[in-house]
């Protein structure tokens, strides 16, 4: 999880472009590129405005990511089975709380961000196409690089790119967390002996230990 973590201060690095017709799809690697050195070069600018404060990192984590990445689709990958299971509210919450924990997360990766050299890999992909990766290699002083892959799908309708998961040396971000998941959920159903009421609490007790964990970090945040 360290270095999942590590790696994922470069998840910021999507952000919107400008409705454009199908045909005008812009370069994912243009995009993925351009907005990284942008975003990343205010928070080396702001870094010691950030070090001191740094809840102010929410702030930027949020306008940037939060209209740009597809956190249903991320929240019903690291669901699995489970999401068709869930009731319509349960996965607005599911959705609410998986994000708002990433965020956090994506925030507090950024404050490791030392002006590591980042390497973008050639992408191959056609016009009009729904989905693409592009690869990137985040190269470390003292360590291997570190190989960071970005999947996205356009989005016809917001004529962007959305990032629907991000896989960090090999280790995919959703994926990783549908085991912890599953976990939660049967912990949760385990005293109840109908199936649906087992479902309905073991979700019911994955959505209270996001809001928990979510809780314990604005504690933190507060305290600092």
């Amino acid at each position: 999880m360290k270095g999942i973590f590590r790696g994922l201060v470069l998840i910021l690095s999507i952000v919107a472009m400008p409705v454009l017709a199908k045909a005008q799809q812009p370069d994912p690697l243009k995009v993925v590129r351009t907005t990284a050195d942008r975003v990343l070069a205010q928070v080396t600018e702001r870094k010691t405005e950030l070090d001191a404060d740094p809840s102010l990192l929410f702030g930027l984590v949020k306008d940037t990511v939060l209209p740009h990445f597809d956190f249903t689709a991320m929240t019903r990958s690291a669901m699995g089975r489970f999401w068709r299971k869930a009731s319509p509210d349960q996965r607005k919450r599911l959705v609410h709380q998986f994000r708002e924990m990433l965020v956090r997360t994506y925030a507090t990766a950024l404050l490791g961000y030392t002006g590591q050299e980042i390497e973008y890999l050639p992408v191959r992909w056609a016009e009009g196409a729904q989905k693409v990766t592009v690869q990137t290699r985040v190269r470390d002083p003292g360590g291997p690089p570190i190989p960071i892959d970005y999947r996205l799908r356009w989005d016809d309708g917001r004529g962007e790119w959305l990032v629907y998961d991000v896989v960090v040396d090999g280790v995919s971000l959703v994926t990783n967390y549908r085991s912890s998941f599953a976990r939660l959920i049967r912990e949760g159903g385990r005293r109840e002996k109908n199936a649906a009421r087992r479902m309905h609490a073991g979700i019911e007790h994955l959505i209270e230990a996001l809001a928990a964990k979510n809780a314990a970090s604005n504690q933190k945040k507060d305290a600092a």
